[in-house]
């Protein structure tokens, strides 16, 4: 399947609001705001219901690509501000960073912003607001993959940093020019 040209979702269903909420201290005033403000983008912390890995958006739409055709797909992915944001579980933020200073053949990767527990992320509205040029949502991300159960499958550490090595090696192999035929 290929999530950039697949319909995607544009708007978290009840059970993903759910999930969604369960990060921040209090679940309930989260629900409240987005009842009532559902474009509006929010601010969550990382480290109890998610860790998100964010990384230049060309690379990330590689390392999705990489998720998606060799491997276990993905959980919800944002993109903001220019950034893709792939919700991983938590306490990969830390393991992620110290494997990629660890391992040699990561050195390609691109630097990743890797939140955990401390952190907080902004994620796009839950709702978007559809037709409406001078809507608030707008420039406020959107969800490529959208949250949509109350326990989504989140990549660990393991899985990120196959993909990312994967999307660091693939472009140069489609880069060679095929062997022109003899004779």
């Amino acid at each position: 399947m290929d999530i950039w040209t697949y319909q995607s979702v544009e708007y978290v269903t009840v059970a993903g609001e759910a999930w969604l909420a369960s990060a921040s201290e209090y679940p309930r005033s989260m629900r409240a705001l987005w009842e009532s403000r559902p474009w509006a983008p929010s601010v969550l912390p990382c480290g109890r219901a998610f860790d998100v890995i964010s990384m230049p958006s060309l690379f990330g739409r590689r390392v999705l690509d990489e998720l998606w055709a060799s491997g276990p797909g993905c959980g919800p992915v944002a993109v903001y501000r220019g950034r893709t944001l792939l919700f991983v579980q938590p306490g990969t933020a830390a393991r992620l960073r110290r494997l990629l200073a660890w391992e040699e053949w990561a050195r390609d990767v691109p630097p990743l912003l890797c939140h955990g527990r401390g952190d907080a992320v902004t994620v796009p509205p839950v709702q978007r607001m559809v037709n409406s040029p001078d809507s608030p949502g707008l420039g406020a991300g959107r969800w490529i993959v959208a949250p949509e159960s109350r326990e989504p499958w989140l990549p660990g550490a393991s899985v990120v940093l196959w993909a990312c090595v994967r999307a660091t090696r693939e472009p140069a192999a489609r880069a060679e020019p095929a062997a022109l035929p003899t004779g």
